[in-house]
């Protein structure tokens, strides 16, 4: 089977099974369903694309989805799942590994931060050529908090375009249960007990260089402005409304 049957087939399967990986009353501590099929052996395994890896174009081009996913996102599970057997890691359950992750080695955080990172950001788009926005009490926090939509994504391309080196910009519940725009270093994120601010990640953006190099070059606000073309807002307002 070649590749572009296999995604087909993948992709399909993730139609049919996609609403089953939502957890009903997630709590603030719980977010495995967002990171890895219910019937998988551990969060470690990296997980099917939901979409082709041309699907995503013009925004993103499908070499590049095809390097970062198979190549850079694949090693981030490889190498976590060879650290945490060295390091004896007993928990399968990467949310949990991110709370205490100081206790590890800087290639088990590294690599673990890379997978969940990853494992989310792929969900946090869809195939489409026009920018959305989301709906309901979603929105409504947004606006709430940033005074207007458009603020919001301005404060967030902000902290996205000026995160020097590589790194991710967040969107994300703080527990004051406000939301707040942040952004981290590296493959860290906002469930780290090394974050300087924790918080349950509802929306990232990728913003090292191979997620955009070969489209874009070093143009990474334009990146980022056409991404918002990209952003799956039904699958955040679903990790919203399960705090």
């Amino acid at each position: 089977m070649n590749m572009s049957n296999r995604i087909t087939t993948r992709r399909h399967f993730l139609v049919s099974t996609g609403k089953a990986g939502i957890a009903a009353g997630l709590s603030f501590s719980a977010f495995s369903s967002f990171t890895a099929s219910p019937a998988a052996q551990t969060p470690f395994e990296q997980t099917p694309l939901p979409y082709a890896y041309n699907d995503l174009e013009p925004t993103i081009d499908g070499r590049t989805m095809e390097l970062h996913y198979s190549k850079h996102a694949a090693s981030y599970s490889k190498s976590l799942k060879e650290a945490a057997a060295a390091e004896k890691v007993k928990t399968t359950k990467l949310e949990d590994l991110l709370g205490e992750v100081s206790k590890y080695s800087d290639k088990l955080r590294n690599n673990a931060g890379g997978h969940y990172n990853h494992e989310l950001f792929w969900k946090c788009m869809r195939p489409g050529n026009e920018a959305g926005k989301p709906s309901g009490k979603m929105l409504a926090a947004i606006e709430k908090d940033f005074n207007s939509f458009e603020a919001f994504k301005n404060q967030f391309g902000e902290a996205a375009k000026n995160r020097f080196g590589s790194g991710w910009a967040w969107l994300i519940s703080g527990k004051d249960r406000k939301l707040h725009i942040i952004s981290t270093p590296n493959q860290d994120n906002p469930l780290m007990d090394v974050a300087e601010t924790k918080g349950f990640p509802l929306l990232g953006l990728d913003v090292w260089e191979h997620a955009y190099y070969l489209k874009y070059q070093n143009k990474r606000p334009e990146y980022i402005s056409a991404w918002w073309n990209l952003v799956n807002w039904d699958f955040i307002e679903q990790r919203f409304a399960a705090l």
